[in-house]
């Protein structure tokens, strides 16, 4: 545009100057108020994509912190270990009160074990439990993905059908919205 009064219109500028002057059609003003509402609904379930995803992320690290402090229980529960042999080693060696000693650290180390061993089991029982809700979140995610994706088609589809005037391709706007509607309750209800 210059200062001159010339400028040039894209063909969408010239419709909604045409709409704003002279009114729009009923079928205009009708796919504008859809392809808004589907606007608004695909944000939302764009919004509820991210939430579920960052959801499984959290679960996920969740899950690798239980792993490694798993991880750690049985490294002490095989330093345990290592010494309970060395004790049974010393048994065997000795004698007298030295190897009553012994004998005394080696039911010391079977009892340390065993709650190592209960310990260990519980942390990979949480790690389990987390990468279950982070595997069942990316499927919520999923939901959530699948819905908008279709919502975008529905609007695309509208916007086609508003220029090209072929009011046969609302089948399309209409379809791909309804089932992206029921893969965003889909999404909402965890299925």
């Amino acid at each position: 545009m210059s200062g001159h009064g010339f400028h040039v219109h894209g063909p969408h500028d010239h419709e909604v100057e045409h709409v704003a002057q002279h009114g729009g059609d009923d079928f205009t003003s009708r796919l504008a108020v859809l392809t808004a509402i589907l606007s608004t609904i695909g944000a939302i379930f764009g919004y509820m994509g991210g939430h579920s995803q960052n959801a499984a992320l959290i679960y996920k690290n969740e899950a690798a912190i239980q792993k490694t402090s798993a991880s750690n229980q049985w490294n002490y529960y095989q330093a345990k270990s290592n010494k309970q042999n060395l004790a049974e080693l010393s048994i065997t060696l000795t004698k007298g009160d030295i190897q009553e000693k012994y004998a005394q650290e080696v039911l010391r180390y079977k009892g340390e074990k065993e709650e190592i061993k209960a310990s260990a089991e519980k942390l990979e029982a949480l790690a389990k439990e987390a990468d279950h809700k982070s595997e069942a979140e990316m499927h919520v995610h999923e939901r959530w993905a699948l819905a908008t994706t279709l919502l975008q088609i529905a609007i695309a589809l509208a916007a086609i059908t508003l220029l090209t005037r072929k009011r046969w391709l609302l089948v399309g706007v209409f379809s791909a919205a309804g089932l992206g509607l029921i893969a965003g309750g889909m999404g909402y209800l965890h299925l």
